[in-house]
């Protein structure tokens, strides 16, 4: 059986207290591998080791630690099979996304932050007999903790601006989904990483996490995950007076207006994007789309439509080429959405297609399986529309107008994105402006530029990630005033 250690320090380590966490495959339910569950003496030797490196790399130049994340970055891209295999495995997701995106955009993210590293600049401000000047020093040691949707996608997400800006780093990965984070480690010693700089410690959210989010000598915590951990962690660092960076939970709104049937290619474009941003990585992502407001015009043709797109979609082996909806991450995830669907017919709404677990052939004949479902009947307010499912499920209803969508998409105490579609340029100015959300797509869905900040209002978290945005917060300001002799 294979065994999932510790990346501390350079190397691999076994958990000191000899604990380990099983890890299964999502698509057979088969337990593949035994993860290190850490303990506060892993943490210990790691922070120590963090610390004991961060005076060299703090002073390393920048376009130094860029070189070290370029050289990271060509060896994801040469051993893309391997990640890509490994990232479908460990989460049910479908080779072909893994491949397209996951591990693609992983070795992007350091390349984009490798940049940034020696573009990252401060201010100056010249008076007539002073001049101040802004300094940006890394933060030192920091904790990065990463979420099961998009592992590597999302741990480099984090890692690449904390170690760009100068920073060591303690990173934790789900433990639902740590495999290429391991893998991840194996490329550090390869690439000639400095021991220390980067420490990968595994176990428990519940444990080795909140004792990352406690620990006195880390800085910092950046977080992906659910709104309600990302409550308890603020709640834990504020009193010791941390930076925090809390990308949390969503549940968007897509808005469809009348305008959009004026071509039958603008209406396809629309429908094909509609259902990817609903139902890509079987609705486990952040951003996905999960209350669809139509105009009431277009109302009945577009469910028509949208739900012959829907059953369509083939749950299926994630190791097929042409599967493109894998497995949940989990037989719990699987249990919560399905206990969702139910809770949803409870309330009324009329399960249009989907709504079961479904059970693939072959290999995966255990695994776990949700159909694409779409849920009708239902009003804002009811639970189904208000709290975040995280899975292959959208309601849709109609609306009336313009003020009627804005009043529709803010119902929630959500606000990470949204995504509306319409001809009207006038009409893109005022929802940008009314609607509650960090990130709006208008006539897309996904389309992601790493120069922009991205991050959510209300519940769904604090602070911004990406661009410069991400080299300010793992980085200090002090401001230096130099008077003129």
């Amino acid at each position: 059986m294979e065994k999932l250690r510790h990346f501390i320090n350079g190397e691999f380590a076994n958990p000191a207290e000899d604990r380990w966490l099983n890890v299964f495959e999502p698509a057979t339910g088969k337990k593949y591998a035994e993860l290190a569950d850490g303990c506060e003496k892993d943490l210990d030797r790691a922070v120590g080791a963090a610390l004991s490196a961060q005076h060299e790399w703090a002073r390393t130049p920048a376009e130094v630690r860029a070189r070290y994340l370029n050289r990271l970055a060509d060896l994801i891209d040469a051993n893309h099979e391997r990640l890509v295999d490994a990232e479908s495995r460990d989460n049910g997701k479908p080779v072909h996304v893994s491949a397209a995106v996951d591990i693609p955009r992983a070795a992007l993210n350091l390349r984009f932050f490798a940049a940034a590293a020696t573009q990252f600049a401060s201010e100056s401000h010249a008076a007539v007999d002073s001049i101040n000047y802004t300094l940006r020093q890394p933060l030192g040691t920091v904790g990065c903790i990463s979420p099961w949707n998009l592992p590597l996608y999302l741990f480099t997400w984090k890692i690449a601006p904390a170690l760009a800006a100068g920073n060591c780093v303690i990173a934790k990965p789900s433990e639902i989904t740590p495999l290429t984070a391991t893998l991840f480690g194996e490329l550090c010693i390869e690439a000639g990483l400095p021991a220390g700089v980067l420490n990968i410690v595994h176990g428990r959210g519940s444990e080795i996490g909140r004792l990352i989010v406690e620990h006195p000598d880390i800085s910092a915590i950046s977080f992906t995950g659910g709104t309600k951990t990302g409550a308890d962690i603020a709640s834990r660092a504020a009193p010791k007076f941390k930076k925090l960076s809390l990308e949390l939970g969503g549940k968007n709104p897509t808005v469809v207006f009348d305008d959009c049937a004026h071509s039958n290619e603008q209406w396809e474009k629309m429908l094909r994007d509609v259902t990817r941003a609903s139902f890509a990585n079987q609705g486990q992502i952040c951003l996905c789309g999960s209350r669809i407001y139509v105009q009431r015009p277009v109302y009945e043709k577009f469910l028509a439509d949208f739900i012959t797109r829907a059953r369509a979609i083939a749950p299926g082996d994630p190791r097929d080429a042409d599967t493109r909806h894998g497995a949940m991450v989990s037989k719990e995830h699987m249990e919560k959405v399905l206990a969702n669907i139910e809770t949803a017919r409870q309330e009324g709404g009329r399960i249009e297609c989907g709504g079961e677990r479904v059970v693939v052939k072959g290999r995966c004949e255990n695994g776990w399986f949700i159909a694409p479902t779409v849920i009708t009947g239902l009003g804002n307010e009811c639970r189904t529309n208000q709290e975040e499912i995280f899975g292959p499920v959208v309601t849709v209803m109609p609306f009336e107008d313009e003020h009627d969508a804005v009043r529709l998409a803010n119902g929630t105490n959500y606000g990470l994105a949204a995504s509306i579609w319409t001809n009207d340029v006038g009409r893109t100015h005022r929802l940008a402006r009314d609607i509650d959300a960090g990130l709006l797509w208008f006539n897309t869905w996904m389309l992601r530029d790493l120069r922009v900040p991205m991050g959510g209002m209300k519940q769904s978290g604090v602070g911004r990630e990406g661009g410069f945005e991400a080299m300010r917060f793992f980085t200090e300001a002090k401001n230096v005033t130099i008077k003129y002799e």
